[in-house]
């Protein structure tokens, strides 16, 4: 079972990941994206969704023309948990 980071883990993780809120309410983290058209934001999307796939961890997301607005948590763990945090430096590392 994958376990809830503590409040302490969790600030350490989110200081390498500047781009990314923490979200008190939905115990998650959340990046917004643009890009220059739908199509560079879908490109984006079905990248994501391969890595998603590869760790079997899925985001929660939607998609308004060029923006891609992603939210990250683990259910089975009632919150943030490492998973999230591996999968945002994944997705980090796809936009840098």
């Amino acid at each position: 079972m994958v376990e809830q980071l503590s409040e302490a883990e969790r600030a350490e993780a989110l200081d390498g990941l500047p781009d990314w809120d923490w979200d008190e309410a939905r115990a998650a983290i959340t990046r917004s994206f643009a890009f220059a058209d739908f199509v560079e934001a879908f490109g984006f999307m079905s990248r994501v969704a391969l890595l998603a796939e590869k760790t079997d961890h899925h985001p929660e997301w939607s998609n308004v023309w060029n923006r891609v607005e992603i939210l990250l948590t683990t259910h089975d763990a009632g919150g943030l948990s490492h998973r999230d945090i591996d999968l945002a430096a994944l997705i980090d590392a796809l936009v840098e």
